[in-house]
């Protein structure tokens, strides 16, 4: 069977990638726990920070990986998400309101130089690029763009398209709770599918399976695939963690929630969970969960 290949995990077995205090054996005991959960390669995900920490903690992860045999077979490049999205409640979701900011063409220079050439997807919200020019500057060099955690009308997500856009980041969530019934983000992007990757988190949790079955019909199976977007207690299961200062409690369903109530603060989900709710609760063959969890994956990025 072909590893699971994620394009979008924070953190794992106890390790953030964006750590201040992320140290070489950290990457390399992560890898090694990525590796037995049979997760062949991974981009290492970065979010909306100030620019300078950001590129500190992106310059960090490339140094790490690169005195480290294991963490260059695992982590096979870096997924930027943010600054550069929706300011707006709701779609900004758990990314920084005061650190959020419209695209800015240096500052996005600052951060893949920082990646040192790593840099395979940037998550940003079309309508925050004027012009579009980052959109066009980041397709010219290679790396994917992706929308998310946006709410662009369906003319700016054409424009973004013929501009270089080519996936969008876990549809479904990085917006409100509630939308108007028919002219949504969601529906806009699912009416864009025959143009876009598109990703989903697949815990159950971020995306109800119901609807996730949904999606995967109308997006068809060729062109989406699943991710975590997992943070560091992805993979040690069940238990209390500290997450960013604050307690957090690991349910079965290995959502992460506040201890004292439903409330949702991210994923610590796995690849094999994920292939588990597409297989044994979606009923989708284990070929079909394969392409969703390891070969689309890998092509939407050109690594297959």
């Amino acid at each position: 069977m072909q590893s699971y290949f994620d394009l979008q995990l924070n953190g794992y077995g106890g390790v953030s990638f964006a750590g201040d205090d992320l140290t070489a054996d950290d990457l390399h005991a992560c890898c090694e726990t990525l590796r037995a959960d049979d997760v062949g390669g991974v981009l290492a995900t970065l979010i909306t920070d100030d620019v300078d920490r950001l590129a500190a903690a992106l310059a960090r992860v490339v140094a790490l990986r690169a005195a480290d045999g294991l963490a260059q077979e695992i982590i096979a490049g870096i997924h930027i998400e943010g600054p550069f999205l929706n300011r707006s409640a709701g779609y900004r979701g758990a990314h920084d309101r005061r650190l959020i900011r419209p695209g800015d063409g240096d500052a996005m220079k600052r951060l893949l130089d920082a990646a040192g050439g790593l840099a395979r997807i940037v998550t940003l919200a079309p309508e925050r690029d004027e012009g579009l020019k980052l959109t066009r500057m980041l397709a010219d060099r290679g790396v994917v763009v992706s929308a998310g955690h946006c709410n662009p009308t369906l003319d700016q997500l054409n424009a973004a398209l013929d501009a270089g856009l080519s996936m969008f980041t876990h549809l479904g969530n990085g917006c409100p709770a509630k939308l108007p019934r028919h002219d949504n983000v969601i529906q806009r992007v699912l009416s864009l599918a025959g143009r876009l990757w598109i990703c989903f988190i697949g815990d159950g949790v971020h995306v109800p399976l119901m609807s996730l079955g949904n999606y995967l019909k109308a997006a068809g199976i060729d062109r989406t695939c699943i991710v975590t977007d997992a943070v560091y207690p992805a993979g040690l299961g069940p238990g209390v963690y500290d997450l960013h200062g604050d307690p957090c409690r690991v349910d079965e369903d290995l959502a992460i929630r506040s201890p004292d109530g439903p409330h949702l603060m991210g994923s610590a989900c796995t690849m094999p969970y994920n292939f588990a709710n597409l297989t044994e609760k979606l009923g989708l063959s284990a070929a079909d969960a394969l392409r969703l969890t390891a070969s689309n994956p890998r092509r939407a990025v050109g690594l297959d």
